[in-house]
């Protein structure tokens, strides 16, 4: 199925928002947040006002992908409430924002919440393709010279339609190179429960994952999705592999300053 056909495509607002919402991701809460906050400030950086709702749970991934569509739907329901105001909604995750994005309104068509979860879905943003389309984020590199190359995640890609935004952030940074993996759309095998479910084979998709992004050369992997980090990064300290994995937020704030 092409990306085209999966995907829900963003637009950009007609009129540049003053203040946003930043949702802050299961992962990035128990496990980055580190990526959280540098999103948050590269979008403050740029005179945004952002909220961060305290009543934001999960975005019902989970309980969706594994077949409990009422309880899904009870945990999206708390989003409706957490994010009241019509302001955009940030996500640092591809994954998240494709399931809010795209699978709320199919979760809740023929319910008596289809047009909320139609217009909540309508307002969500992935990071990199705001920061790109809606901000045109332009930074200065103030780091020293790096070889870096990018993971593409699976629901990014298919879901929201991100290819090139995240690439087209790293190649505007004077001093860094930004090496092309040939087999970076390949997934890594996290998948959420699939790798608890088939860890056999996601054992064996991240080694080949490992394989390509080692085989570039570069001395750090760059990636939009903290499933993807955790699970490739994970992999990569039991293999001893040396390269370092970043979140493509963290890494934008600690090299560049607005320009």
């Amino acid at each position: 199925m092409s990306v085209a056909h999966m995907s829900t495509a963003a637009s950009v607002p007609a009129e540049r928002p003053s203040t946003v919402y930043f949702f802050g991701t299961c992962l990035v809460d128990l496990f980055y947040p580190e990526a959280g906050l540098a999103g948050m400030e590269l979008l403050k950086r740029e005179g945004l006002r952002v909220v961060f709702p305290q009543g934001q749970t999960c975005c019902g991934q989970p309980a969706r992908n594994c077949g409990f569509f009422e309880e899904a739907r009870t945990v999206v329901r708390a989003q409706f409430a957490a994010f009241p105001e019509p302001w955009p909604i940030i996500v640092p995750s591809g994954s998240c924002a494709g399931m809010m994005r795209v699978h709320y309104p199919q979760l809740f068509a023929g319910e008596p919440d289809q047009a909320q979860a139609e217009a909540f879905a309508s307002r969500v943003y992935e990071l990199s393709w705001f920061l790109v389309h809606v901000l045109d984020l332009k930074l200065e590199d103030k780091g020293e010279p790096v070889t870096v190359t990018w993971h593409a995640s699976c629901h990014s890609m298919r879901e929201m339609g991100i290819t090139d935004e995240p690439k087209r952030l790293l190649r505007s940074l004077s001093n860094v190179t930004l090496v092309e993996n040939p087999r970076e759309r390949e997934c890594c095998g996290f998948g959420g429960t699939f790798s608890v479910r088939q860890p056999e084979v996601s054992a064996a998709m991240v080694a080949d994952k490992i394989a390509s992004v080692e085989a570039t050369g570069a001395s750090e992997m760059v990636t939009g999705d903290c499933g993807c980090m955790m699970n490739i990064s994970g992999a990569m300290e039991k293999a001893g592999t040396p390269m370092r994995s970043r979140h493509l937020a963290e890494f934008l704030l600690e090299r560049g300053d607005v320009r």
